[in-house]
């Protein structure tokens, strides 16, 4: 169960599960109903053709120092100025993209180039412990459109304020509790609402997916009804 659901209400996106059709378990294995489909194997597609790996800077989940922000010696994001490094961040995205897209939406990077102030398209900052060090990350976003969003969030390592997760999406929601950070994003199933969990990796010094899910309970179809009780 993930920090976001009851039990019953948000099942794992688990690629098995989509592919494989069995019935009733017992001591003796998996055993097919009458009204069961057959199992099948996965079609592989393309299973020649790969994407080249990413060079340094262009993987969007790599933990990323801002450059011309001032270093903050006490390790707190709230002596930031929130403005100042989302628009730093989003030129030095733009400038390594070179137009790709890549780090950052072409734009969102026009946007943030050309705004000052309370004009610029970034939501109200966040300041959230998401690491358990008892400081707070800085959690925002830029308004691509009236859809579409990019995520991110920031933390002061060695002095230096330096991005640790960059999210593209379609926010239907975002949420924080016990160091978990939950992205809410439509899917086409419009009782289906698709929910990534990332946490603080201190190996990996960023946050990293942890579980990709569904919540049937909370999608935008299901509102103002009541939630299946559990075990229903």
């Amino acid at each position: 169960m993930t920090l976001l659901g009851r039990a019953g209400h948000i099942a794992a996106l688990t690629f098995g599960a989509a592919l494989l059709a069995v019935g009733c378990t017992d001591a003796e294995g998996l055993h097919a109903e009458e009204s069961a489909a057959p199992a099948t194997t996965p079609l592989a597609l393309w299973e020649d053709t790969h994407p080249s790996p990413p060079t340094p800077g262009q993987s969007a989940g790599r933990p990323t120092p801002v450059p011309g922000v001032p270093k903050i010696p006490s390790g707190d994001m709230d002596q930031a100025v929130p403005l100042d490094v989302v628009k730093a961040d989003v030129a030095e995205d733009a400038r390594k993209d070179r137009g790709s897209a890549r780090l950052v939406h072409p734009v969102a990077a026009r946007k943030m180039a050309a705004c000052s102030g309370t004009a610029c398209p970034v939501r109200e900052p966040v300041l959230h412990d998401l690491t358990g060090d008892g400081k707070d990350e800085l959690i925002t976003a830029v308004d691509i459109d009236g859809r579409m969003s990019e995520l991110r969030v920031y933390t002061v390592k060695d002095q230096q304020v330096t991005r640790v997760l960059s999210r593209r999406a379609v926010l239907e929601g975002v949420e924080v509790a016990a160091g978990h950070l939950a992205v809410r994003e439509p899917t086409t199933n419009p009782t289906y609402v698709s929910v990534s969990d990332y946490v603080w990796d201190e190996k990996r010094g960023g946050m990293f997916l942890e579980e990709l899910s569904l919540d049937t309970c909370r999608a935008p179809e299901r509102q103002g009804s009541p939630c299946p009780t559990e075990g229903t």
